[in-house]
């Protein structure tokens, strides 16, 4: 028996990838990045529920790369001020 259901487990993938996708159509950087890291942390949940370590590893690497970048713009804006 599991806590959550297989639906709920799809609807998080389904989710994770709308938001992943969406990120793309934000024009500001930052705003990108951050959304990006949003779906990576749904994608992490959701490889952690389906017991995925491929996509647990590769979202932890995309949501590191996000806050990178949006460690990078952030102090870019900072130096421009």
């Amino acid at each position: 028996m599991t806590l959550v259901s297989p639906f709920m487990i799809e609807a998080l993938g389904w989710a994770a990838t709308a938001v992943f996708v969406g990120s793309y159509f934000f024009t500001r950087a930052a705003v990108l990045v951050r959304v990006q890291m949003v779906g990576a942390v749904m994608w992490v949940a959701y490889g952690a529920l389906m017991q995925a370590p491929p996509v647990v590893v590769a979202n932890v690497l995309v949501l590191a790369a996000a806050a990178w970048k949006a460690r990078q713009v952030k102090m870019k804006v900072k130096m421009e001020a």
